[in-house]
């Protein structure tokens, strides 16, 4: 019965857990054309539908008995119904209908509440999930989990088997907790000495690379959802993102390779032509010198002393100056 209700059709149903006390919203898309009325439903295990409020466009919502709306807050948005339980209790948990209605058409959706920290409904029964031993796991490896039942084989309240399903609390908190309903499952129960039934149940799934997260077993038997510890599959880091993060590396090394080939270069050219501007000016001012020295002309004079009269003769001493 409850693999019926979470598994509609094809489709998968949402699940939201909360702290047994606390409050819980729930939320579905209205289209833009059918916002005139939406309706939200209450289905506990093992009941039919019961009707928590009508809201009616523009209007205030109208609160069905029992529901009150003390403990209940409906509004409609733009896009989306809202219906809020301000302070969750164990007869909260079940699948929560959100219909809407525009001519005659009618459209629906479901999201199930779970209520955790309720442990008035699990003294006879312990799931315990174990821990896969090959973790971390590389994308196409099988994970294979394991849900173990305990039960009180001298109390137990009802007879029948216990049904199984599987979800996943992904990593991503916006996105909603899908449950797996995976028929690859095998069962194995026993009876221990202790007076305490055992019953295995393991899930197999081939995994990829969105597949890392924590998966929890939850086991509906006489009218009680038995949530388990939860089992985390974590993921080796994938080739393609090692690569990635090397081409990043190499693109940043080349990056800095060739601005120090580019500092290096433009210092050497500065050097260059510091010592051509310095190699001109040495020349121009060797040209400069050159060219002084070529515009200076030199004239001969000669000037003759005269020496003491008498009978000797005449002798003159010549003296040039050039200038």
């Amino acid at each position: 019965m409850i693999l019926l209700l979470l598994h509609h059709g094809n489709s998968l149903v949402p699940v939201k857990m909360v702290q047994l006390g606390e409050p819980a919203t729930l939320k579905c898309d209205i289209p833009m054309e059918i916002r005139s009325k939406v309706y939200w439903y209450r289905q506990s295990v093992g009941d039919t539908l019961k009707l928590i409020v009508t809201l009616y466009r523009d209007t205030e919502p109208v609160y069905a008995s029992p529901f009150l709306k003390s403990r209940f807050s409906a509004k409609n948005a733009n896009n989306f119904s809202k219906l809020t339980i301000l302070e969750t209790i164990k007869e909260d948990e079940g699948i929560y209908h959100c219909g809407t209605t525009a001519w005659r058409d009618l459209e629906w959706s479901g999201t199930y509440l779970l209520v955790k920290g309720n442990t008035e409904r699990t003294s006879n029964y312990i799931v315990v999930q174990q821990p896969i031993e090959s973790n971390p796991l590389r994308p196409g490896d099988t994970a294979t989990l394991q849900c173990s039942v305990l039960s009180d084989s001298e109390n137990k309240t009802c007879p029948g088997v216990n049904n199984v399903f599987w979800f996943r609390a992904g990593s991503n908190k916006s996105h909603p907790n899908i449950i797996y309903t995976d028929g690859n499952r095998t069962d194995q129960c026993e009876k221990r000495s202790d007076h305490q039934d055992r019953c295995v149940y393991r899930f197999s799934k081939n995994v990829s690379s969105s597949d890392a997260g924590t998966y929890y077993c939850a086991v509906a038997t006489c009218g009680e959802i038995l949530l388990g510890n939860g089992t985390t599959v974590e993921l080796e880091r994938t080739t393609q993102l090692v690569f990635n993060q090397m081409a990043i590396l190499i693109s940043c090394l080349a990056i800095s390779v060739i601005g120090n080939v580019f500092l290096i270069c433009r210092q050497s050219i500065c050097k260059k032509s510091k010592g051509y501007e310095s190699a001109v000016t040495e020349v121009q001012t060797d040209n400069l010198f050159q060219s002084t020295e070529a515009d200076i002309n030199y004239a001969a004079l000669n000037f003759s002393e005269r020496k003491t009269r008498g009978r000797r003769k005449r002798e003159f001493t010549e003296t040039s100056v050039y200038s």
